[in-house]
């Protein structure tokens, strides 16, 4: 209960601010500025961004300082998104239950729109956090984690290695690669990005990077679980894509009950991470649990 209710109120105050901070819809260019307020608000668990503020309040940080850096995680996540589904990337015409911003807007105008949403994340980065009290290096190491998981060695170099594995036997580590940069490396940052901003120890910061990672894992390999098992009405996307895309996954290399046990093995992971921080680390073991159960 406790999770449910503090990730409600965290949700609810990063979307205020995300409308706050995305252009007006109104405002020239219009259709761009229509197609990334469409993309990104409205929908979404915002997970990431609660990983900032919580990982912030975990080592001893207020929420409110950090809620810019959650907006900047998010507008990443949602640029990620729209490029994720345009046809010549995993081609989904469904996302969050409705269609997709290129079934809706045109593949040119949900292209820019995500490329807007990313450099738009840069800004909100800076600007939040040093007008929130944060340190010039604070700032900076805050926005070099967003850099290095949004590019070549994140999320876009995961992302190009999928594309490349369709169609292949790929090993466990080959596959655990691409997992941890194309979904885990936003996932960590947002971890680390509130942990840095917060003023976490070298200690505190090790202890949330190992948690970041593992949960980032967990994480993916139920999303690989929910596409097989998951429903549509539910996930808010096409389920059972991957097989028909030839991708590689960890129920398909592995089977459904061994993907299940690699994924509580990652949780586990997590919560040991997070134990030595007593009760300020309670709220992280609990999303780790919640993550397992997730349906969509």
């Amino acid at each position: 209960m406790i999770l449910a209710e503090r990730w409600a109120d965290c949700a609810r105050r990063v979307e205020t601010e995300l409308a706050a901070v995305l252009p007006p819809a109104e405002a020239p260019p219009s259709l761009l500025h229509e197609a990334m307020r469409y993309s990104t608000l409205g929908g979404g668990k915002r997970l990431r961004g609660y990983l900032v503020v919580a990982a912030a309040e975990a080592v001893g940080a207020p929420a409110e300082p950090v809620l810019p850096a959650a907006c900047a995680v998010e507008l990443v996540h949602a640029y990620s998104l729209i490029h994720d589904d345009l046809p010549c990337m995993d081609d989904d015409d469904w996302r969050r239950g409705r269609p997709s911003a290129h079934r809706v807007y045109g593949e040119a105008i949900a292209l820019l729109a995500g490329d807007a949403l990313l450099t738009l994340a840069f800004e909100v980065m800076a600007n939040g956090a040093r007008a929130a009290g944060a340190s010039a290096e604070q700032a900076l190491a805050a926005t070099v984690e967003l850099a290095v998981a949004s590019g070549s060695r994140g999320m876009a170099g995961g992302q190009a290695d999928d594309l490349l594995g369709e169609g292949r036997q790929l090993a466990v580590p080959e596959l655990e690669s691409i997992h941890r940069r194309k979904t885990g490396a936003l996932i960590r940052a947002s971890v680390r990005i509130g942990a840095l901003l917060g003023g976490a120890t070298p200690r505190e910061l090790a202890a949330l990077t190992r948690y970041g990672e593992a949960v980032g894992l967990a994480f993916q390999i139920t999303d690989d679980l929910l596409d097989v098992e998951g429903e549509a009405e539910k996930t808010g996307k096409t389920v059972r894509k991957d097989a028909a895309r030839a991708k590689a996954t960890y129920p398909g290399l592995l089977g459904i009950e061994e993907a299940r046990r690699r994924a509580r093995e990652a949780a586990e992971e997590a919560k040991q991470a997070v134990a030595g921080f007593g009760e300020r680390g309670e709220v992280l073991a609990a999303l780790a649990d919640f993550i397992l159960q997730r349906d969509r």
